[in-house]
């Protein structure tokens, strides 16, 4: 694990959630779950940050109880538990995945946070959830989302985000 010297101070944050120790710097920040029981860190820049979109499948509106889900993807070298790895309980499945791959989410088993999906489609990365985020200034910086896919499934009333690449699916490294 490093040391970072946060440049947000988790006075700085929102109250959201029980965790008061959250921090990003301009290089790493935090995720933390609901009941603070899990952390992670991870990059907020590349070639650890691999990329942010929007999803509107139709996994993404159940998984999120939502209407879409806002994702960042990392990889996973670089992305460090800080604390409750142990906490960790995961579901996976593969019926209703486009290509039937297998995708196992990753979720607190004390609150149910979803902290991130690892997709057999998608080898050493983890797609991480925006709304786990302790600085949620971050998301109109380093985690605005650059793509959005699925849109042919985003329900009407709900405008896409402006200035990013849309798909009707998946979008394609």
């Amino acid at each position: 694990m490093s040391k970072h010297t946060p440049t947000t101070h988790p006075q700085d944050f929102p109250l959201a959630g029980l965790a008061r120790d959250g921090w990003s710097t301009s290089t790493a920040a935090t995720a933390t779950c609901l009941c603070g029981a899990v952390q992670l860190q991870f990059p907020t820049t590349a070639p650890g940050l691999v990329d942010t979109f929007v999803c509107s499948c139709a996994d993404c509106h159940k998984i999120t109880a939502s209407m879409f889900a806002s994702n960042f993807t990392v990889l996973d070298t670089h992305l460090v538990h800080l604390r409750g790895q142990d906490a960790l309980r995961t579901f996976g499945q593969k019926e209703t995945i486009g290509r039937h791959n297998m995708m196992t989410n990753h979720f607190c088993g004390t609150c149910g946070t979803l902290m991130y999906r690892v997709g057999a489609a998608f080898p050493g990365q983890s797609i991480m959830r925006i709304g786990t985020v302790d600085d949620f200034s971050l998301m109109e910086g380093a985690l605005r989302p650059r793509r959005e896919q699925f849109v042919k499934q985003r329900v009407g009333w709900l405008a896409g985000v402006e200035g990013t690449v849309k798909s009707e699916g998946m979008l394609e490294e």
